[in-house]
């Protein structure tokens, strides 16, 4: 069982920067594609970035040009960089890991809180 532990969130103003880092039990580069999701209340979890394991990222029109998804295979982490940020940002931003093994398994952190607010 991979394990997936978030850090980084904090309380931030509008225009400010964040980095999230998702550090995993074992190597990310065995999972096909590592992602950050995040959840506002009362909204449905959506993809924020992923990255796949050759290095491919993928970015929600939302947060085009604001917000950067990297991984250090070395150290099996995954960093979301936000800068820019406005208060729709605001929501728990979770880690998740998919890998294909014989199935689609996905694997989830317990979450990290961002609000931005003055």
């Amino acid at each position: 069982q991979v394990q997936l532990v978030e850090s980084g969130g904090d309380l931030v103003q509008p225009g400010g920067s964040l980095r999230l880092s998702c550090a995993a039990s074992e190597s990310i580069f065995s999972m096909y594609s590592m992602g950050w999701y995040r959840q506002a209340p009362g909204k449905q979890r959506e993809l924020v970035a992923s990255i796949t394991s050759g290095g491919t990222t993928n970015h929600a029109d939302s947060v085009k040009g604001r917000f950067t998804i990297s991984k250090d295979n070395a150290k099996n982490t995954v960093y979301l960089q936000m800068n820019s940020l406005k208060p729709e940002d605001t929501a728990v931003y979770y880690c998740n890991g998919r890998r294909f093994a014989g199935t689609w398994r996905d694997y989830w952190g317990q979450g990290t809180q961002v609000t931005v607010s003055s």
